[in-house]
């Protein structure tokens, strides 16, 4: 998880040096008296890199993924709690009609 937010962190870093460079950029530009068309290349260079260390970050940093099939060994048991005073069975869904008669077209 070190290495991740290392990562990250260069990303981010890479970014912010991206941005500083196309300003930088700009106010060369506006010396010269030339029209900004774009940033430079090596300026979309970095700026794809850097996302590219944001985004690998992103996906390492959270950890491993739990399973979401049902008859996973990874799942947790839900179970109902000891106190059953705090269900509510009062709600919005009441105003709902229990049958629905929706058939789906196929």
């Amino acid at each position: 998880m070190g290495l991740a937010l290392t990562v990250g962190a260069l990303g981010v870093l890479v970014l912010f040096h991206a941005a500083y460079s196309t300003i930088h950029y700009r106010g060369l530009l506006k010396i010269t008296e030339e029209e900004f068309s774009g940033p430079p290349f090596n300026v979309v260079i970095e700026l794809f890199v850097g996302l590219l260390l944001c985004f690998w970050a992103a996906l390492t940093v959270p950890g491993k993924f739990k399973s979401i099939l049902p008859h996973s060994e990874e799942n947790r048991i839900v179970s109902l709690p000891a106190n059953l005073d705090f269900m509510i069975f009062n709600h919005r869904g009441k105003v709902f009609p229990v049958e629905l008669d929706v058939k789906l077209r196929q």
